[in-house]
């Protein structure tokens, strides 16, 4: 795991300033602090930092080919990339390291941009091409690893995170009210977007080509789609056998490095088969870290403790509390722009704490969306079902917030069948400020806001590109486009790179996910009983208690901690005169929300959360708003 930067100026007369390439490599530095590199040529620059996994002598970044004509800074693991090699030798390609970065280089200079077909791994990285005046950047199928970049008529600037384009020079810091309005609608900013207007992500399974030969040509092209094609004529026994099969083998390939590795392990059911599966792939004792909570609703300590002395697991363990709230400022200078999930904060402390014992950890991020484990999916699906059964109590089961209370008055009862169309009862079961309240959080004089591109038509043109007509299915397809790439994994990648530590998904190995896209929402999700084919496959290998549990997902008590330990905390903020909010948003309607909050029915945990965090981002960012 490593932090990639770079630039490349069109004008070819211009050369790269070395200071600038390395304050943009410094800023990243977490990321990887075993090793720095650079290669500057004319107006061509790429720096690296290097997280040293395997082949600790010999990876040295920027990596070229032998006669120097093709260079490459890459940060990821690829699992193939032994088997990748013994064919690239048998081609008659000629190896000086034991790294997969060296694999990538030839891949390449073989295949071109079909390289990224044979790739199976997590991967963000840039390959300049001297002879052919290309710089070709790609980003892994589920968008694991990060890549952003800023384009315009004098340059094109790329790098793992924001902050090292901020650093390079003439980039402008302007405010996106369209990045920001989907921050509101969800709590992550969607699509390509990025909360500056000149800085855009490359989205998963793409690949960016800019060619310098004469004018300057940009290609953005998709190289992998997600097409689920169930496979009716196998049963449950088969898809069970598969999955244990084809899980364990991912397992496998994930725990190939040269240094100490581990897991997290919450106690639920996806970590719990990670760590179940590990044990079939060493001998020695799986180090495991979890996080738990005083309040006992919300850990789930006891179900890792089991699992980790069912396998006899080095385990270790942290409580998470309210004090916890002080790690604000250093989330928002992680994440770089607004990221609204609070489970942020025991995503930093596991990672902090499992990298005081290793250097890699596999986690089950991926499972939920894989085989249909979040609790949304059995309450939507009864919904779709029946819309007629909905009642408000019913409805207010969801886990992503209190649901019925987004639904106008007027429209409960029997009018919720027609207000809840396939596509609004997407938007609802992920949006936490919809639309109607979005308009009344924002300033009468803030720039006009378009509250439908950045929410509502995106997640529907996602939905038009679905390959299925089938209700589950597609809420699959949209997790996957949206809330696993922007929320989870942004969560995960942030949060363990701040403590320079490698996370590895098996869940989302390709291959692995491709074998779920074969097997039937029904075996998914049976009856409204959720991950039912996965927790077949994993019964002989988990407690009943683990299998059974209810779902809880990674969360924190803020809910209780902000009308508790932190209600003062939060009064001070919102009331503050240095407050930024107010410069663009209403803050009558904020401190009506805050009001409602401190009432013993009413909880907005999640949208005083996001507006926490913005506060604390505008502190730290001076824009052009």
């Amino acid at each position: 795991m490593c932090g990639i930067t770079g630039i490349a100026y069109f004008n070819k007369e211009r050369n790269i300033n070395p200071e600038v390439l390395n304050n943009m490599s410094k800023s990243i530095y977490h990321r990887g602090p075993d090793d720095e590199g650079y290669y500057i040529k004319g107006n061509i620059g790429l720096g690296f930092r290097r997280l040293s996994i395997i082949d600790l002598e010999t990876g040295h970044q920027p990596m070229s080919n032998q006669n120097n004509t093709i260079h490459i800074v890459f940060n990821g693991e690829i699992y193939n990339y032994q088997e990748l090699k013994k064919n690239l030798i048998q081609k008659g390609y000629l190896f000086r390291t034991s790294t997969d970065t060296e694999v990538i280089l030839h891949l390449y200079e073989h295949y071109g941009e079909n390289c990224l077909q044979y790739l199976r791994g997590m991967f963000a990285f840039t390959i300049w091409n001297a002879t052919k005046q290309q710089m070709f950047c790609a980003r892994d199928r589920f968008g694991i690893k990060p890549f952003y970049y800023s384009l315009d008529n004098e340059k094109f600037v790329f790098g793992s995170e924001i902050k090292s384009i901020l650093k390079s020079d003439n980039v402008e810091k302007s405010l996106s009210y369209e990045a920001l309005d989907s921050y509101f609608a969800f709590g992550y900013i969607t699509s390509d977007l990025s909360i500056y207007k000149n800085i855009k992500k490359l989205q998963p399974a793409h690949y960016l080509l800019i060619s310098f030969r004469d004018d300057v040509h940009i290609e953005i092209k998709r190289y992998w789609y997600i097409d689920f094609n169930p496979d009716f004529s196998k049963n449950e026994k088969y898809w069970a056998e598969q999955i244990e099969e084809s899980f364990s083998e991912s397992i496998k390939i994930h725990m190939i490095s040269d240094v100490p590795l581990g897991a997290f392990l919450s106690g639920g059911i996806d970590s719990s088969a990670v760590v179940a599966m590990m044990s079939r792939h060493t001998s020695h004792p799986i180090k495991t870290f979890s996080i738990g909570f005083n309040e006992k609703k919300y850990s789930e300590l006891p179900y890792a403790r089991e699992m980790a002395k069912k396998y006899g697991c080095d385990h270790h363990e942290l409580i998470v509390e309210p004090e916890s709230i002080g790690l604000l400022p250093k989330l928002v200078s992680a994440y770089d722009e607004p990221f609204a999930d609070s489970s942020a904060i025991p995503t930093y402390y596991v990672s902090k704490l499992a990298k005081q014992h290793v250097k890699v950890a596999l986690s089950g991020d991926g499972g939920d969306e894989l085989f249909a484990g979040y609790n949304s999916y059995s309450v939507f699906k009864k919904i779709h079902n029946n819309p007629l059964s909905s009642s408000s109590n019913f409805l207010q089961k969801s886990v992503w917030g209190n649901v019925h209370s987004l639904f106008p008055s007027n429209l409960k009862g029997k009018g919720l069948t027609r207000y809840l169309s396939k596509d609004k009862r997407y938007q609802f079961a992920y949006m936490s400020w919809p639309k109607e309240e979005r308009k009344k959080l924002f300033q009468s004089n803030s720039p006009a806001v378009d509250y439908s591109i950045a929410s509502e038509i995106y997640k529907e043109n996602i939905l038009k590109n679905s390959s299925s007509n089938d209700y589950v299915t597609n809420m699959q397809y949209l997790d996957l486009q949206t809330y696993m790439v922007d929320d989870v994994l942004t969560k995960v990648d942030r949060a363990s790179m701040l403590n320079s530590l490698e996370v590895r998904v098996p869940f989302l190995d390709h291959k692995f996910a491709e074998l779920s896209f074969k097997i039937p929402s029904e075996f998914k999700l049976k009856g409204l009983e959720q991950k039912y084919i996965l927790k077949k496959s994993m019964a002989p290998f988990l407690s009943e208690s683990i299998l059974s549990q209810p779902k809880k997902g990674f969360s924190t008590p803020i809910s209780i901690w902000f009308k508790d330990d932190l209600k003062e905390y939060i009064s001070d903020t919102f009331n503050s005169p240095n407050c930024l909010l107010y410069d663009i948003l209403d803050p009558k309607y904020i401190k009506e929300k805050i009001l409602k909050n401190n009432s013993k029915n009413n909880d907005h945990t999640g949208r005083i959360w996001s507006l926490l965090f913005l506060n604390e981002w505008l502190q730290q960012n001076k824009l052009n708003t």
